[in-house]
């Protein structure tokens, strides 16, 4: 049986109550300390024919992907227009995709790929860079992905959402998203981003607000632009999640989240940059010490990305007032939005980078977020 037919032979559905969830063990007490490392092989050529794809690998020789980011070499021509983020997304193996039944689809996953692709214009300037952060921590020696996806979006300057939802007892690590496939030139996801299964948050369509704690769930946003799409257009969402059996006392996740507006002009684009912080501002770094006191400070496990029409955080997702409007980028970075290098150890920012493509985007918002793990010291029960 090959990888594929058997990832699709895993049974679950989005939603997976009742998992199980760890006893504390008296007298025993936990190590807190946590670590991140950045992986990313460097930039992948293309795509250099229209309409088509490429995949970039990220791979964690140490500990396991929390989540994972993509950034794009575009051009300086107007053919930049054309090259667009096709997903970000984790992987069983750095080579295929979850791609079968929705529901719990991987546990202990160490890959992540990035995809791009080109619309009615390529180039050879066009790359596609992907990074897996990687987490080490005696507290959370399993994870499990979580897959949901959704048919379209296939009508003309339209979008579909989909969420994935951790098991109950889980916390939310990261997440991704994915559409395909590659031969609708105007087909990409435009957003993914933290948020939570219930009605406050209109059940994923509403994005984690800053400051709010422990989301447990993932949404994308595929959308589409002038371009006709076909029965095979799907939209993916991935939320990575603790072990079943990874005892959350203790952890808690926190959500930094910013929004610019624009870019507004066709043929340019916006950055945006977040991090994490404690109640002071500080900029985070507690690796190797134990937290707890008052103050504490999270690490960079994930962040997520949104070319939209603002309000993502109040009313939920809207669409950029263009079709064309696409991400370029979502990835770990140094506070002024410059990607971190292979083997970095000090990513505390995330950076969105949103492009309006060849035509004016009006009302067009460019969102991140940045989601940061703290855990408390446990001094045995």
């Amino acid at each position: 049986m090959n990888k594929k037919s058997l990832r699709r032979s895993l049974p679950g559905k989005v939603l997976v109550p009742g998992a199980l969830l760890a006893l504390a063990v008296p007298h025993i007490a936990y190590a807190d300390v946590a670590d991140t490392t950045v992986s990313t092989p460097g930039p992948t050529t293309g795509p250099a024919t229209t309409f088509t794809g490429v995949s970039s690998r990220a791979d964690c020789a140490d500990g396991l992907v929390s989540g994972g980011g993509v950034s794009q070499t575009i051009g300086t021509d107007t053919t930049r227009n054309g090259n667009h983020v096709l997903g970000t997304a984790p992987s069983p193996d750095g080579l295929t995709e979850y791609d079968g039944p929705t529901g719990v689809v991987g546990t202990d996953v160490r890959h992540w790929l990035a995809f791009g692709g080109s619309g009615g214009n390529a180039s050879p300037a066009f790359s596609t860079t992907s990074y897996a952060v990687c987490l080490s921590t005696p507290r959370i020696r399993h994870t499990q992905v979580v897959m949901n996806r959704i048919a379209g979006p296939t009508a003309p300057q339209s979008a579909k959402i989909v969420t994935a939802t951790c098991p109950t007892g889980t916390i939310l690590l990261g997440g991704g998203a994915r559409s395909t496939p590659a031969s609708v030139g105007s087909l990409k996801p435009i957003a993914s981003f933290p948020t939570y299964n219930d009605a406050a948050h209109d059940f994923g369509r509403r994005a984690a607000a800053d400051g709010e704690t422990r989301p447990d769930s993932w949404t994308a946003v595929g959308g589409i632009g002038g371009g006709h799409g076909n029965a095979d257009n799907t939209t993916y969402a991935y939320a990575i999640c603790s072990g079943d059996r990874v005892n959350t006392h203790g952890m808690s996740t926190r959500v930094h989240h910013r929004d610019v507006a624009g870019p507004t002009e066709g043929g340019t684009g916006r950055t945006a940059t977040v991090g994490c912080a404690d109640d002071h501002g500080q900029e985070s770094d507690w690796r190797g010490r134990r937290p707890g006191a008052k103050g504490d400070r999270g690490i960079l496990i994930s962040g997520g990305a949104a070319a939209g029409g603002g309000n993502t955080t109040t009313t939920g997702f809207t669409k950029a007032g263009s079709g064309g409007t696409h991400l370029n980028g979502s990835f770990p970075s140094d506070s002024d939005g410059n990607p971190v290098t292979d083997g970095s150890r000090s990513a505390a920012y995330w950076t969105a980078d949103i492009h309006a493509g060849g035509s004016p985007s009006p009302n067009t918002y460019s969102d991140v977020w940045a989601l940061c793990l703290t855990m408390h010291h446990e001094s045995g029960k």
